[in-house]
């Protein structure tokens, strides 16, 4: 009897948070190590099911690094990253694609359809258009990617006539320049684009850490709320950098641009996407102006 009461009290301390996002849009972006976790994945699925049956809007984006890298493996590809993005020629382009659409994107839809959950993938580069990236290097050197781009627009209205039909977007980080060439794009840079362009009124990325923490070596020590004002600061102490960067970066343009709030959690607590949405303490880190 006590367990239920507890189970009953922990219903009652979501209500309001229910209440309040009910109808919203939140995107929520994992990749990485965490897909290669089928625990990881499946509570994370699971917790996007049950956020949509609740009158939620979620939109899932997700990356593929891994598979990526073990396809070209298997193909004799050489993998190349410069500034921890991956060298992408017009070779690697091509089994980028087929990875991200034809690979890892139906293998979220279905396993999202196993809880029961209307899902759909849609292709980014279907979506999203894309300008090449490049920078300047400290020798002012024009570094180049390859088919590495910009997310710089996004088209709308099939994602939301998705969510208008209570069906779970799954989209793929991907998008073209207006020349129709087709360029890879960083996940965190994707998703921030989707949650800003969709007015979502939270954007959440999911880690293979409690959240932005104070020293690598103590994962209990969590800053738990991040203003965008203190990030810079952050950065040049060192305790912001790597690929927790991206993830910064896109919550800071995210919450700039109106998306309510920012979250980084982990991806291997299980449940910890609800547990940072509907309790009051939360679990990772939230990004606020």
């Amino acid at each position: 009897m006590q367990t239920s009461i507890e189970k009953a009290s922990v219903l009652v301390e979501a209500l309001p948070y229910i209440q309040e996002f009910r109808g919203e849009t939140v995107v929520v972006k994992f990749g990485g190590s965490v897909m290669e976790d089928s625990k990881a994945v499946e509570s994370i699925l699971r917790d996007v099911a049950f956020m949509e049956c609740i009158g939620l809007r979620p939109i899932v984006v997700h990356g593929g690094g891994k598979a990526i890298t073990q396809r070209l493996k298997k193909l004799g590809i050489r993998t190349k990253f410069l500034h921890g993005l991956r060298v992408t020629g017009e070779n690697i382009v091509k089994e980028v694609e087929h990875v991200l659409n034809h690979e890892v994107n139906p293998m979220i839809v279905n396993a999202l359809a196993a809880t029961g959950c209307k899902a759909r993938g849609m292709h980014g580069d279907d979506l999203i258009t894309a300008q090449k990236k490049t920078e300047i290097d400290e020798n002012g050197k024009t570094i180049d990617w390859g088919h590495v781009g910009n997310a710089i627009s996004v088209d709308t209205e099939p994602v939301m006539a998705f969510l208008s039909s209570d069906i779970v977007p799954v989209i793929t980080p991907l998008g073209r320049g207006r020349d129709l060439t087709l360029y890879n794009i960083n996940a965190d840079e994707t998703a921030t684009m989707i949650a800003c362009a969709m007015n979502a009124r939270k954007l959440v990325f999911l880690s293979n850490v409690p959240g932005l923490l104070k020293s690598e070596d103590n994962r209990k020590d969590i800053i738990s709320t991040l203003k965008t004002d203190d990030v810079e600061m952050l950065i040049e102490r060192g305790v912001i950098g790597g690929g927790m960067l991206p993830k910064i970066s896109g919550a800071v343009a995210a919450v700039r641009a109106g998306v309510g709030k920012t979250h980084i959690i982990d991806a291997g607590m299980p449940h910890s996407l609800l547990l940072e949405l509907f309790t009051e303490e939360g679990v990772g880190t939230e990004i606020i102006l």
